[in-house]
């Protein structure tokens, strides 16, 4: 289908865009339309939150991003009519992704965007956002920000990211809608040659938090910025290079639902 949007300067915009149907999503060429942009180190393509967000929300409602980054969320979520919140422990993000809103859209909605925690998400209200769609970091691959206190991305044992992904996880729980979705992007890595699951280990402690697990959808990568030598290193220390992510989208139960169901989609 093709869809028009409104750019930053006003002028129209015409792309081609087809929502993902299988559980293997690639993106070769990462869209650029609006005021998207690959220089925030780490965010994610703009295809990833536009099939999410068609996919499990309506227009008007309310779409969270508790560790926003560059904007991506928070920019498709203006451009499909969806009101959002953005937040990141980052001033530095907070700002990029202020900017990166600087652009008129028809229907309006409203997005605001604020410095905080992920682990504490007072100010928002039990039950009350219809989405929650999110890129953490993987941690400490990507650093970023210089030390900045609370930031999880200078995290580098595997149990302690994973206890504080947990209190994220318990944040999201609380303030999802019941039935409603969390849709979590995630990698893996690697630590002295052998393959470490960081992915799986993030998914477990979303289902200790209570969510049940409805999707995992398989990202490949392209663009990787893996020298010759790394090709090298990988064919001389028989490993391979990871050229995917996961995608895990997670669903908040409804009360008193039967969870006999779903019984093996959940924390066990």
């Amino acid at each position: 289908m093709s869809i028009t949007i409104i750019a930053a300067q006003g002028t129209e915009m015409l792309f081609r865009f087809e929502n993902e149907s299988t559980t293997v999503w690639s993106f070769p060429e990462r869209g650029t339309w609006a005021t998207h942009k690959p220089t925030y180190r780490g965010n994610f393509a703009p295809q990833i939150a536009r099939n999410v967000i068609e996919m499990y929300s309506e227009k008007g409602e309310t779409i969270l991003d508790p560790m926003v980054g560059g904007g991506t969320t928070i920019i498709e979520a203006k451009l499909l009519v969806r009101n959002a919140i953005g937040i990141d422990i980052n001033p530095k993000a907070v700002e990029i992704t202020k900017e990166a809103l600087k652009f008129n859209h028809h229907p309006v909605s409203n997005q605001t965007i604020k410095t905080g925690d992920a682990r504490n998400l007072s100010f928002i209200k039990n039950d009350s956002i219809d989405l929650v769609l999110t890129h953490p970091p993987y941690m400490n691959i990507i650093k970023y920000s210089e030390k900045l206190e609370g930031d999880i991305s200078h995290i580098g044992s595997l149990p302690m990211f994973c206890d504080e992904i947990e209190k994220i996880a318990k944040e999201l729980y609380r303030v999802l809608r019941p039935d409603r979705y969390c849709a979590i992007l995630i990698g893996d890595t690697r630590r002295s040659r052998h393959f470490v699951p960081l992915a799986y280990n993030v998914m477990k402690r979303f289902l200790k938090a209570g969510f049940v697990l409805r999707e995992d959808i398989v990202k490949v990568q392209h663009n990787c910025s893996s020298t010759g030598r790394w090709v090298q290193q990988s064919k001389n220390n028989k490993f391979y290079l990871i050229m995917h992510e996961h995608l895990f989208v997670f669903r908040k139960p409804k009360e008193s639902e039967d969870m006999s169901r779903v019984r093996y989609s959940r924390d066990m």
